[in-house]
């Protein structure tokens, strides 16, 4: 474990010394309502509900230690002057680095609050800042700031909270700034602040405001402020700063009163406190509230009913406990505690993903909102895990971002379900979107059994783009709407079956001159944009080939358990089953692109509207068969090799036209995602596997940062691959060790049996993560290692999903199988406890379970098997077969639903 942060509890509670000393640290704090906050050890951090309600300024990573904005709490001591307990005055900063006059400061957090003491002995007070966001419908932050004499003599001081508001678009950061601070009306209350702007400035169309920002403040004897400094220029002073107010600093008394209105200033909720005493060891508690309203009444009442200290200590702990229900259930108990508490906070960042979406944290400065196509799938990942009944909707909702060409939507709505058609006018296609939704389904259909979903019926996205984007349909218009319609003007529906049919078989057909799916403007790697001309991507042609074969089996799946024979899908599709009349020569890659453009011919506008009925069997062939012949193809002539004798998969290929991976003048090249998927999809065989896990240990694996890059270093700029060369080597996409793919990686090695390999992988990943003095985070994963070993953009990565899944699907082998739950662990010795037993939680079929393998012979994985199963001390009927056992899902469901049942799995 590292000197950093310490687990100090089994909550998952930890604990950092001097977390001032450590640049870019920051803790979210949210709720479900969509209340967002990013908090660092100085109370630094914005607080947000989206892109155009800002409370206050947003910050990237470097503001965070650059912008002098912060919650603050100031003390004026008498005799001393001020103080700021949240380390956050001139002085206090100037004395940061001076061993004799530095404070000393803790930091504790667990699920979702986090806790600053700071200490002055010099001054004799110590502070204790609790904040968190209630579980509730409240969009609200609230801070209790608890001030403790503990020198002496008397302590006698005033106290000023201050939060500046700045109440608006995050456009307006340097669009129009000012101009938008003549919009403030800015009302002192009883409580404190109330900020509620005129209008919202756009100059597309002003239009009336009703939402306000709040800063509401009360001590222990429920006492609320004497006044407020409501203006930033008057609360500093010419001359001053946040980091130095003069009302603070001159402990000014001339705050405005209860029922002033102040307009078109830029505003701070500094709320001045009655004059205090302490004695020594004596202690006084003020709570801050920090709310978002839909007006200056809504909520105002719910809110002032916990604005008090019971209030905020029964709010505290119900935040706690619906965090902890909702983490628990999904947990693993192994040999080493603290990677079962790190776990812990792995599963939280999925649901972090689904509040904050890809931006509003401070490492995630580049976008303004919302997920990616790619986001809305993976993320769903874990969430199955945890809430398989109520990811259906979502599930459904997301295929109605799918058009009939294959590609789907960019631009992710706000609502469920909800996609916008292009506003930009940059037309992008992803090549590698079109395999994540069939993935993530078959998760569904594995964990929940529920065949039926593919048959359930869903809309198609309609915009201006057609044929993967290369041509406009001059006949669409806004007032068509941007959901696909038939030549009678109705909106066209197709089954979720069909959807994934299109998605696959259209990106089969899309091939380049080296009969591999085009990369077209990126595939997972985002920075992979600039060779959409002749770029291939040999990686996701892999995956895509697993797609293929896993779809035919599921469809003699759905004959077997349904009893349905035939397949009805738009009439339109005919082609593109082409096996099923006289078939084309998949060698001859013009001759699949002619029958694409075919298939696309037949949709640029409105569509027949007609269906048409396969035979099943026919359809799952045609599927296999193609499965197979990419399977083969990469197999066959997608091999590269080092002059060192190394081997392994070619991953793209450039807009020359050209291999990117091998001996190169330069010297070697090589991707990991180029690895990553012919594995993990079995493309590759058992030889190739092991030659490509030589290759990565040789080419990838950095010894110095202890995992693997995403790349080695190309020494070029290479501008026919992707702007991702034109980042420094060692950072994001550029060679960083990218947790996601590494993740992956080791996901892939699991699923074909390569157990050490990937357990290998997965530790370099949670030493590298959890080793604070280089990586410098908060427990979790996070997006990737720079050179340096620093974690960057914390919190918000599909890897904590793709972990989830890995640890327990593969690593502890609970998972589904069409509905059944089936066990086969794959746990190195290592991973069991002293007395040979290791545990996961989980829900499957709506049952909370207890797994708990028992391998008292500390036996390695692919020594022991399993020998018997019970629950309760019954053994448990199972089918078991070559190292995995399956329960019925009727065996599960008998259950008791409102407990926790054990399953007692031995291994010998």
């Amino acid at each position: 474990m590292s000197k950093g942060w310490k687990f100090i509890d089994n909550k998952g509670t930890f604990e950092l010394e001097a977390p001032q000393r450590s640049s870019f640290l920051y803790f979210p704090l949210a709720n479900e309502a969509g209340m967002m906050s990013s908090v660092t050890p100085t109370l630094n951090g914005d607080i947000k509900t989206g892109q155009n309600t800002f409370f206050n300024l947003p910050v990237s990573s470097e503001d965070l230690h650059n912008i002098k904005s912060n919650r603050n709490f100031w003390i004026y001591i008498e005799g001393s002057g001020a103080w700021s307990a949240m380390g956050a005055s001139s002085i206090q900063n100037a004395r940061l680095f001076d061993k004799e006059t530095e404070e000393k400061v803790t930091l504790q957090a667990g699920f979702l609050w986090h806790k600053v003491t700071r200490e002055n002995g010099r001054l004799g007070i110590r502070a204790e800042i609790t904040s968190f966001v209630p579980a509730n419908q409240h969009k609200i932050e609230l801070m209790r700031v608890t001030i403790t004499n503990i020198g002496g003599g008397t302590l006698k001081f005033t106290p000023t909270a201050a939060v500046p508001v700045y109440g608006r678009s995050a456009e307006s950061v340097r669009d129009h700034r000012n101009v938008t601070s003549l919009l403030h009306r800015v009302y002192v209350v009883r409580e404190g602040i109330e900020v509620q702007p005129a209008m919202t400035f756009d100059e597309r169309g002003h239009k009336l405001n009703k939402i306000s920002y709040n800063v509401y403040g009360i001590d222990e004897g429920r006492n609320f402020p004497l006044g407020a400094f409501p203006l930033e220029e008057e609360y500093i002073g010419e001359g001053g700063c946040l980091e130095w107010p003069e009302t603070v600093v001159s402990n000014k008394r001339n705050c405005r009163m209860e029922g002033q209105t102040i307009d078109g200033y830029e505003s701070v909720g500094a709320l001045r406190f009655r004059d205090s005493e302490l004695a020594p060891g004596d202690s006084k508690t003020y709570i801050i509230a920090m709310s978002v309203t839909e007006d200056r009444t809504s909520g105002k009442a719910d809110i002032l009913e916990y604005f008090n200290a019971e209030g905020f200590e029964k709010l505290l702990k119900d935040t706690g406990e619906f965090w902890e229900e909702k983490l628990g259930k999904i947990s693993f108990k192994s040999r080493d505690g603290q990677f079962d508490a790190w776990m812990r906070w792995v599963s939280l960042q999925p649901i972090l993903r689904r509040i904050y979406g890809c931006s509003f944290m401070p490492h995630h400065d580049y976008g303004k909102g919302g997920r990616g196509w790619r986001d809305l799938w993976q993320d769903c990942l874990a969430l199955l895990l945890m809430e398989t009944e109520t990811v259906r909707n979502q599930l459904l909702n997301n295929f109605g971002g799918v058009r009939l060409d294959g590609t789907n939507a960019t631009i992710i709505g706000k609502g469920p379900g909800e996609f916008v058609a292009d506003r930009n006018n940059i037309s992008r296609v992803w090549s590698d979107h079109g395999v994540w939704p069939f993935f993530t389904t078959l998760l569904y259909l594995n964990q929940s059994g529920d065949f039926d979903f593919l048959f359930e019926e869903q809309t198609y996205f309609k915009d201006r783009l057609v044929m993967r984007s290369s041509n406009i349909d001059k006949e669409w218009t806004p007032w068509y709407g941007s959901k696909q319609k038939c030549e009678n003007g109705n909106i066209y529906t197709g089954t979720i079956l069909e959807h994934i049919l299109i998605q696959n078989l259209a990106a089969f057909f899309n091939s380049g001159e080296h009969n591999n799916i085009r990369i077209e403007n990126a595939d997972w790697n985002d920075a992979f944009d600039m060779a959409a001309q002749k770029g291939e991507t040999v990686a996701f042609t892999a995956f895509y080939a697993g797609n293929l074969i896993e779809l035919s089996k599921l469809l003699i799946r759905v004959k077997e358990i349904l009893g349905i024979g035939q397949l009805e899908v738009a009439a339109e599709m005919a082609v593109l089953f082409d096996t099923l009349s006289d078939g084309i020569d998949y060698d001859d890659p013009k001759a699949k692109n002619k029958l694409l453009k075919q298939y696309y011919e037949t949709c640029v506008h409105n569509i027949s509207g007609k269906k048409i009925s396969l035979d099943i069997q026919k359809v799952s062939e045609d599927l296999k068969i193609k499965g197979q012949w990419l399977s083969k193809h990469i197999s066959e002539n997608e091999q590269v090799r080092s002059e060192e004798g190394y081997q392994w998969f070619n991953g793209y290929y450039d807009n020359a036209g050209l291999q990117v991976e091998g001996q190169k003048a330069s010297g070697v090249r090589m991707t990991l995602t180029g690895q990553v998927f012919p594995i993990m999809m079995g493309v590759a065989s058992t030889e190739q596997v092991n030659n490509a896990v030589k290759a990565v240990n040789r080419y990838l694996y950095d010894s110095v940062l202890g995992s693997y890059r995403l790349n080695n270093n190309f020494n070029e700029l290479k501008l026919d691959l992707g702007r991702c060369f034109g980042f420094a080597f060692g950072h994001k996409e550029n060679g960083a060790v990218f947790s996601h793919m590494a993740v992956m990686y080791s996901f892939a090695l699991y699923r074909q049996g390569f157990v050490s390999e990937g357990y290998e992988v997965l530790k370099s990943l949670y030493d590298i993560s959890t080793n604070f003095d280089r990586a410098r985070i908060y427990p979790g994963i996070p997006e990737y290692i720079n050179e340096r070993g620093r974690g960057m953009y914390h919190y918000l990565t599909g890897s904590a999903s793709w972990l989830m899944l890995l640890l327990l699907t593969e690593v502890y082998g609970v998972r589904g199988a069409s509905g059944n739950l089936l066990i086969q662990p794959k746990l190195k010795k290592e991973q069991f406890d002293k007395r040979g037993t290791a545990e996961a939680r989980t829900v499957f079929a709506g049952r909370a379970i207890k797994l708990v393998y028992n391998n008292s012979r500390q036996l390695d994985f692919g020594q022991y098997k399993i020998t018997n199963i019970t629950a309760g001390g019954k053994k448990i009927s199972c089918r078991m077969a070559d190292g995995v056992a399956i329960i019925g899902r009727t065996d599960i469901l008998e259950f008791d639903p409102q407990v926790e049942s054990t399953i007692e799995v031995e291994l010998e």
